[in-house]
Parts: structure tokens; C-alpha cells; sequence
């Protein structure tokens, strides 16, 4: 105890310096609050967009879909398949899809790209990205035949309104050309360009019915979890159901690579930027300690002289950096507080920095700039601090256990 009292009291010999480098510990803890909040939220946003485009947090679908998605390619007994997915913990929806490609026509041109069929009935804007973006119209109905809703820069390209006739011409699940004809219900905007000129939702009824599968066929099911983290373990979960046991089960790292790249990519800087912060956090308690244990020469002369042991002034110097490290984690706490209070309550709006376009590396994101912080993420700031904090007073701490007592006491 009297070790504390002593080493709290010196760091405070110099108050100013004290203050100072416990603010550069605090400065650094709100710059990794920071990073790190920003990029929990805006990883868990561009996953969770992703997953509501079409493939979901996990995909189940049939063997070779992932290289190959071709429509003769079909998930049978979907049903049983769906109940068993939505009693599993942590699952937030499950729901079937058909996608494919075909051609759109109007009566101006004829353009290819994408088309998902979904049941109007258990899809909604929570799970379903396009629905939630629906900028003109509505959604069909579930038993409708001939409704579809449009990108609106497709429906630019082809000169469609509401109401108006479209063609689109696909391949059947025999290889067979069908053509179909739908009337435009509504057009949504993503926000994502490539998206918005290509992609068309299309009733799941009608368009089994078309390519000739059953009302419980399809070709993946979709499925949305609470938690994006635990993509992999719900995967693992779904493999082992009875139901599944033919098919093939993927996390949202393999079944959308080019977002789990971006978002590999975009980590590692911050992981980078979060890195030279420690840097800087270690060089002004180094500087802090060093410059303390110099200017204390005689005074721990002294006490070697009078029995205390190496041991005993490495210990105290590592005891007084862990007191500033804990000023400066409190005094960092106090700082952060309101300032994480307004970015996860509020953000910064930036969209006007993006214009029309909310894309990094193809896919979406918020124009607002949010943090949130995991758990695990709190711990490991925290826990980084501390360290490198310790860690920089462990060099002056050797320092001060090997001052010469005899040397120390010629000078004062």
C-alpha cells in the first residue's frame, strides 16, 4: 500500500507533465473509440446490406449453385428446410429465392441483368433491401402474375413508368426459353448503381410457376441472423440439420467474397491507423517515465543506498505507470463518453460528399457517420492502452533499477 501512496504522489511531482501525458493516453483512447466504433458500424451495415440484397448472413443452396448458379439447380423440400432454420437461436428470418438472369424488354430496347423472386408475404422491408428502398409504387401481391418491380435507372434505360408492359425472357428449369410479360408495380433505388440498371423483383408463386418448379422448390433460402459475427457458427448449426444434410451451407464471407475483400481490405488500414495511435500513446509515457526517472537520480541513489533493492525501484517506476495509465484511461472514458453518445445516437451526415452514389467497392453503405462498439471491441481498446502504457514504463523502470547508488549521490 505504501508503494501506491508513494507512486501516485510522484506522478503527480509534475503536475503539468502528468497532465499532459495522461491527455495523450486519453486523445488516444478517443481516436481508437473512433476507428474502431466506425468500423464495427460500418461493417455490420455493408454485411447486413449485402445479406438483405439476396443471399442473407447464410445461403443455403443446392451443390455447385455458388460457381454455377443456373436455374436447373434447385433446393427441393423448402418448407421443412424453413422450419427447422427459424427454430434455431439467433436467427432472425429465413426465406426462399429464386434468382437468375434474363433479358428485359420494353418497347425502346432490350437490356440484360438479374432477377429475384421473392414471397411478398414473408418478405418486408426488414429482410428484403430492394422493399425497403422502394422509391415509387408498391410491392405485388403474393398471388399476383404479372407484377414486377424495377430498378428506376433500369427503368430509365428502358422508359418505363407504373403501369407500363415489360418482357423479360429467362431459361427455364429444363433449359427451355420462356418469355413472360410483367407490368411494372414500383421502382427502387439502392443507391448502388450497378444494382439499381440491372435488378428486378418478381413474384415467387408466379415465376415458380413459370420455370417449372414446385411450390417448394427454390433456389437458395436466405438466411438473416441477429448477430452478423456468428455468420460461421450459424452455418455450422444449419450443416447439421437433417434437412440440409444434401445441399450446401455458406457464411456471407464465401457466398459475397468481393464484400468480404472490401471489408478485409478497409480493416487492415484501420488496423494500421489504430497501430501508429499506440505508437504515439507509448512514446509520451516513455518520454513521461524516462525524463522522471533522470531527473531522480540522486533521489533513487539514496534509496539504494540505504538497502532499498533494484527489484523494489523497478517496481515502484512499473507501479507509477500504472497509475498514469489509469488516469489516463479514466480521463480517456470521460472524453470519448459524449462524444460516442453523438455518433451512435446521431453521426455526421457526409452525403453530401458522396452525391448519388453510397458505394465503397461496390457496395453500400451509410452516408452517415455512425459508431457502435462491440464487447469484445471495448475490451481490446482498453486493454491495448493499459498494455502499451506498461509496456513504455518498463524500459524507465529498468532504467531506475540500474542507477549506480555510489555515482548517483556526486551529483545533485
Amino acid at each position: 500500500m505504501k508503494l501506491n501512496q508513494l507512486a501516485f504522489r510522484n506522478i503527480f511531482r509534475r503536475k503539468r507533465r502528468t497532465l499532459i501525458t495522461a491527455s495523450s493516453v486519453a486523445f488516444g483512447v478517443l481516436l481508437s473509440v473512433t476507428f474502431t466504433g466506425t468500423g464495427d458500424y460500418t461493417y455490420t451495415h455493408m454485411i447486413d446490406a449485402g445479406a438483405k440484397m439476396g443471399m442473407g448472413h447464410v445461403t443455403v443452396e443446392p451443390v455447385g449453385y455458388q460457381n454455377s448458379p443456373t436455374l436447373n439447380k434447385k433446393l427441393q423440400h423448402i418448407d421443412k428446410m424453413l422450419d427447422e432454420i427459424r427454430n434455431l437461436d439467433n436467427v432472425s428470418d429465413a426465406v426462399p429465392r429464386i434468382m437468375g438472369q434474363a433479358m428485359f424488354a420494353s418497347a425502346n430496347k432490350s437490356i440484360g441483368g438479374v432477377f429475384i423472386a421473392v414471397n411478398p408475404n414473408i418478405e418486408n422491408a426488414k429482410n428484403n433491401l430492394f422493399i425497403q428502398s422502394l422509391s415509387e409504387g408498391k410491392l405485388f401481391s403474393a398471388n399476383s402474375k404479372h407484377g414486377i418491380v424495377v430498378g428506376y435507372k433500369l427503368a430509365h434505360k428502358l422508359r418505363l413508368k407504373l403501369g407500363k408492359k415489360l418482357v423479360y425472357t429467362t431459361t427455364d428449369a429444363s433449359g427451355e426459353i420462356i418469355s413472360r410479360i410483367a407490368r411494372v408495380k414500383g421502382m427502387f433505388k439502392t443507391g448502388v448503381d450497378t444494382i439499381d440498371a440491372s435488378m428486378v423483383l418478381l413474384p415467387l408463386a408466379a415465376t415458380q410457376q413459370a420455370l417449372g418448379y414446385s411450390s417448394n422448390q427454390a433456389s437458395l433460402i436466405a438466411v438473416l441472423i441477429h448477430d452478423q459475427r456468428k455468420a460461421d457458427d450459424m452455418r455450422d448449426k444449419i450443416a447439421s440439420l437433417h434437412s440440409t444434410q444434401n445441399y450446401e451451407e455458406l457464411s456471407w464471407h464465401e457466398a459475397q467474397p468481393d464484400l468480404a475483400g472490401v471489408i478485409a481490405m478497409d480493416k487492415s488500414m484501420n488496423y494500421i491507423s489504430q497501430f501508429l495511435v499506440g505508437l504515439i500513446i507509448a512514446a509520451g509515457i516513455l518520454n513521461t517515465m524516462l525524463m522522471s526517472v533522470l531527473e531522480r537520480k540522486h533521489e533513487f541513489g539514496m534509496m539504494m543506498a540505504v538497502g532499498l533493492s533494484p527489484q523494489a525501484l523497478f517496481k515502484l517506476v512499473m507501479v507509477e505507470s500504472f497509475w498514469l495509465a489509469l488516469l489516463g484511461l479514466t480521463l480517456g472514458i470521460v472524453i470519448t463518453a459524449p462524444w460516442f453518445y453523438f455518433l451512435y445516437y446521431h453521426g455526421i451526415d457526409l452525403s453530401s460528399g458522396f452525391g448519388d452514389d453510397f458505394t465503397y467497392g461496390g457496395v453500400l453503405i451509410d452516408p452517415l457517420f455512425k459508431a457502435r462498439l462491440f464487447p469484445e471491441s471495448i475490451v481490446f481498446i482498453l486493454g491495448s492502452v493499459f498494455s502499451l502504457a506498461m509496456l513504455a514504463g518498463a524500459y524507465p523502470a529498468w532504467k531506475a533499477g540500474r542507477t549506480p547508488p555510489i555515482e548517483s549521490l556526486k551529483t545533485i
